[in-house]
């Protein structure tokens, strides 16, 4: 089990009169970490105390094998315990999928669901190749992510997407090196893009938030996941793709906002 980071972002208000209500959680996708979450962290923490964390084998958190579904819940199930044993849990891509995981066998540790577009079936995609290109990209010399952009460009064209890999680039005094465990990443592509065999039902709310641009959530998929959250309901954010999020910021956290408020 990885003693997963976290970074809390507090209630102040609630803090200085002790109370509060259930934290949330927010669980990132691959190749992110807590701190790309921190702008919306900060937003959602008006009224609870947020924690954004870095998953298992990405930014501080332990590198530890398997990389599958199971072991990420049961993760997130050490945070919950950690932070009052009831959250509210937000997931992203990856991060949904673990969520999800946790809530259909745990799921008196989860208040409420929030899964940003994702579903819970198999993808036949694979970020193996991204993996290969971080992995081969020569960091010698490298003490800017400017400089880093550089090499990375000749392999990738898309400069969105090489600016969130780059995140996850540190430059320390040791020299530059990944936060990901891209090995063990490249190990568990299967189960990442996989979905397990799971039994159970999540009863409590459920919110599943798609990017309209995006093809992850497609609403054939609404089939699937109400055959396991039979109280979800969904919503589609129009301008944006598969990082929501990130992409229209103001409104994720609106329907973020109005769900938890509820």
């Amino acid at each position: 089990m990885a003693n997963l980071n976290d970074i809390r972002h507090v209630n102040q208000a609630a803090s200085a009169r002790d109370a509060g209500g259930t934290p949330l959680v927010i669980a990132h996708g691959l190749f992110g970490s807590a701190r790309n979450w921190g702008a919306i962290a900060k937003r959602l923490s008006d009224d609870r105390d947020v924690i954004a964390v870095d998953m298992r084998n990405h930014g501080d958190s332990p590198h530890a094998a398997p990389h599958d579904y199971p072991a990420m819940a049961q993760d997130l199930a050490e945070v919950a315990q950690r932070h009052g044993g009831k959250i509210d849990l937000l997931g992203h891509s990856m991060g949904g999928k673990a969520a999800m995981y946790l809530a259909l066998t745990q799921p008196e540790l989860i208040n409420s669901l929030i899964v940003a577009d994702i579903a819970p079936v198999a993808y036949d995609h694979s970020h193996a190749g991204h993996i290969d290109v971080m992995r081969k990209l020569d960091l010698t010399g490298v003490t800017r992510r400017s400089e880093a952009d550089k090499r990375l460009a000749v392999h990738l064209d898309d400069p969105a997407l090489r600016a969130f890999l780059l995140q996850s680039l540190a430059l320390d005094a040791d020299g530059p090196r990944w936060k990901l465990a891209l090995a063990t990443l490249d190990q568990n592509m299967p189960a990442i893009v996989g979905w397990p065999q799971v039994e159970g039902l999540f009863n409590g709310p459920a919110l599943f938030i798609a990017g309209g641009a995006s093809d992850y959530q497609p609403p054939s998929s609404e089939a699937d996941i109400l055959s396991l959250f039979p109280a979800a309901r969904f919503e589609r954010i129009g301008g944006a793709g598969h990082w929501v999020h990130a992409e229209q910021p103001r409104a994720f956290v609106d329907v973020v906002q109005r769900f938890l408020a509820e």
